[in-house]
């Protein structure tokens, strides 16, 4: 017949450390287990492997395993601009290696429903997302993020055709994918002020956004719209940031800027907002995001403005009330 002590020994070692308790009284297992930071089938799998393991001990007739976990503080923050094409997708992918280097477990949310590209920048090797019932199981990239896109369940080239209550819908179980562990979620925002970004700030209300632009100035009046929005919905800025800062000629090494220059650090100022740092206008920045090799990923001079970046917003969100 077995005992407690007994039972203890069925059970792996590799999930040993996760039991809190064991009882065992007429032929009934009972098992306490920690299942803190697993996500929804992780916890899933360590149920089957202790009724599995317990269920094989001389005198178990039945095995009822309890999990205990305590719940994430999972912050948001929102990667958004007035209008497309100003490396916000860039960043935000960045952003989010930078962090992953740094020790914190993050996730990203590819919320350009209509034009996703995160998949291009984080996961390469083009994985499909798989689903618990309805519960999406992120991606994991290579570069310890994981990362929910809609590239990654519709077919590559196909247009998105959907109407707003749809795309609602899509965002939604998106942000409420098996997340597991991650501390942070960055949602690279569609440009725009529309559908999503409505859904996004009302449903689930970031911790804070991060607005990216170009220095021109129609970018920056796009970049002002969206920081209304955020302001309307009580969504604080931690800051802002400048794209394509400055092009050095690879040929001759003059600096030029094709775009401006400063614009966005003066806006800040304006707007009384912390301005995060400057990106360059930089050739090896545009290769690596096309190969999925995202320059935060190395101790490369390109991938140290996103580290730089990806500091302040750390030390933001710890100056922030618990």
């Amino acid at each position: 017949m077995s005992d407690s002590e007994t039972i203890k020994q069925h059970i792996p070692a590799e999930i040993s450390g996760m039991v809190r308790s064991v009882k065992f009284a007429d032929g009934v297992a009972t098992i306490i287990a920690d299942a803190s930071g697993l996500g929804r089938s992780a916890a899933a799998q360590l149920q089957r492997e202790l009724e599995q393991a317990v269920g094989a001990a001389e005198g178990v007739n039945e095995v009822r395993v309890a999990l205990m976990a305590d719940k994430v503080k999972r912050r948001i923050i929102a990667v958004g601009s007035g209008k497309g094409g100003v490396g916000k997708s860039t960043l935000a992918a960045n952003l989010a290696v930078a962090l992953a280097r740094a020790g914190k477990k993050v996730g990203v949310v590819d919320a350009d429903i209509y034009g996703p590209s995160q998949m291009m920048l984080l996961d390469p090797t083009s994985q499909r997302l798989k689903a618990e019932g309805n519960t999406l199981i992120p991606a994991e990239s290579e570069f310890g993020v994981r990362l929910v896109s809609m590239a990654q369940l519709v077919e590559g080239g196909k247009a998105i055709a959907w109407r707003g209550p749809m795309v609602g819908q899509a965002l939604t179980q998106m942000m409420e994918a098996d997340w597991g562990d991650a501390e942070l979620l960055l949602v690279d925002l569609p440009p725009g002020t529309g559908d999503v970004q409505l859904t996004m700030l009302q449903k689930f209300k970031p911790a804070g956004a991060i607005v990216v632009s170009t220095p021109q100035d129609l970018a920056l009046i796009d970049a002002t719209r969206a920081i209304d929005l955020f302001r309307q919905a009580e969504i604080p800025i931690v800051g802002m940031v400048e794209n394509m800062a400055g092009y050095i000629c690879p040929h001759c090494g003059e600096l030029s800027d094709p775009f401006g220059a400063g614009g966005m650090e003066v806006a800040a100022q304006s707007l009384g907002l912390d301005f995060l740092g400057r990106i360059p206008l930089h050739m090896a920045i545009r290769v690596a995001s096309d190969t999925g090799q995202p320059p935060a990923a190395n101790d490369t001079e390109q991938g140290k403005p996103f580290a730089e970046i990806a500091d302040r917003l750390v030390a933001w969100l710890d100056a922030q009330p618990a």
